[in-house]
């Protein structure tokens, strides 16, 4: 049921501030092609035992993202959003303002997530959300089990391990194998789940009755630093299944050199240049134009060559385009298709712009490091060797897929948990076409 009808059991709020020192602009830098805030909304959204999902935010590019992510949005003022602003204080306003909304009660759970986790299990969310709804602890906090030896300073006020030290968790005089000894819990700072009532009472995260939930070493990663973003870019592909399967979009849009074609071009002896396509990737586009998915080609060059191709193709091209974003933007916009319904398939560093304004960032398989780092999925083919046709392959087999699921439900249509708590929010917040060169 909307929450603006019925106040929520659990209710998550991720606090997602725009500034960020040790890393500009960090909450919406990706990992696999996806937004630190969006990462963390789509956890929470997949997570059975959480009814609404909003985040607490004094940037605007932040709360489009959120949004678009499915998230409702908290505005928060400046004085909550500086440096010294505490965690609490976000998540106090948050539900002061919920409540302000719908003039409801509480909701019984809160969960606080974290943007600098990307890798949060929504079952791992459950699990803390359920030992707070069982009364069998009060607050909750993502942990992983740690059997190091850990040491402090005897003098605290010399330079950190100048001095003397001594041990904290262990008798450095009786050393057990790993098998024997009991584990120590390493807070991760993924999420927290509290009690709303309990959390007001003592106005902090801990308090009363406090249980670890245990998750994997992988998932724990946090960043707080260019090398951690760096890091998490490559575990990424460790702890992830990939997304390929269901590529559901409204529009299709490509670079040309190094996509269509691969990264080379031939020159005769009279400096006409020539290049070399993929037959299949003809086929996949006559697919997706049958099936009237608009598509676009946008090439930095001005070349005859991409002409005739997207003339023989039968779809809109854009050449001479140095900043791709804003056109890619407008021709979607003509289209009247949502750029988070959009694909964009690149190669190299010109396309990060435009692979960062829709909702799926795609590359070919040998595409630039920055561009591999900034896709959402990443393809098997090459460019030139049927990565369009891949990329056409997976659009019309998610829209396959979801016809015969909409077909397969619908005698039996049941309501769904309302998605995004866009009533909330809402309540008190805030054909295929002929190619042209343009």
């Amino acid at each position: 049921m909307a929450y603006s009808q019925r106040a929520p059991r659990t209710v998550a709020i991720i606090p997602a501030r725009g500034g960020s020192k040790g890393v500009p602009g960090k909450n919406l830098r990706t990992v696999g092609g996806v937004s630190l805030v969006a990462r963390a909304v789509r956890s929470c959204l997949s997570a059975d035992l959480i009814d609404a999902v909003f985040v607490s935010t004094d940037d605007e590019a932040i709360a489009a993202e959120a949004r678009t992510a499915g998230a409702g949005v908290i505005r928060r003022p400046a004085e909550l959003a500086g440096d010294l602003a505490t965690s609490e204080s976000a998540l106090l306003h948050g539900l002061d303002t919920l409540a302000s909304r719908t003039n409801q009660a509480d909701p019984q759970v809160l969960v606080f997530v974290q943007c600098t986790s990307p890798f949060i299990d929504a079952c791992d969310l459950d699990a803390a959300v359920a030992a707070i709804l069982e009364q069998r602890a009060d607050s909750a906090f993502a942990g992983v089990a740690s059997y190091q030896f850990l040491w402090r300073d005897v003098h605290p006020l010399s330079a950190p391990g100048s001095r003397s030290v001594v041990g904290q968790n262990h008798d450095a005089a009786y050393r057990p194998r790993r098998q024997d000894r009991r584990p120590d819990f390493r807070e991760t700072g993924a999420f927290y789940a509290m009690s709303v009532a309990g959390f007001r009472s003592h106005r902090h995260r801990f308090f009363g009755r406090t249980t670890v939930i245990e998750v994997a070493e992988l998932t724990a990663m946090e960043i707080d630093t260019v090398d951690e973003l760096a890091l998490a870019q490559a575990v990424a592909t460790l702890v992830e299944e990939p997304e390929a399967a269901r590529v559901d979009v409204d529009a299709v849009i490509t670079d040309f050199d190094g996509v269509h074609t691969p990264d080379t071009a031939y020159l005769d002896q009279t400096g006409q240049e020539s290049v070399r396509v993929s037959r299949s990737d003809g086929l996949g586009i006559a697919a997706l134009r049958a099936a009237g998915v608009p598509m676009l080609i946008v090439s930095k060059e001005r070349n005859p060559v991409v002409t005739a191709r997207a003339q023989k193709l039968g779809i809109d091209v854009l050449q001479g385009i140095d900043d791709k974003e804003p056109a890619v933007r407008e021709w979607l916009h003509r289209q009247a298709v949502e750029p988070a319904r959009a694909a964009y398939l690149g190669n190299d560093v010109n396309d990060l712009g435009a692979m960062a304004a829709v909702g799926w960032a795609v590359a070919v398989a040998d595409a630039h490091p920055a561009a591999l780092a900034a896709a959402r999925l990443v393809l098997s083919r090459r460019g030139g060797e049927g990565a369009v046709r891949e990329l056409c392959d997976l659009v019309m087999n998610t829209r396959r897929l979801n016809d015969a699921e909409a077909a397969s439900s619908a005698p039996f249509a049941a309501p769904t948990r309302q998605p995004p708590v866009a009533a909330a929010e809402a309540a008190g917040a805030t054909g295929s076409q002929p190619s042209r060169t343009v």
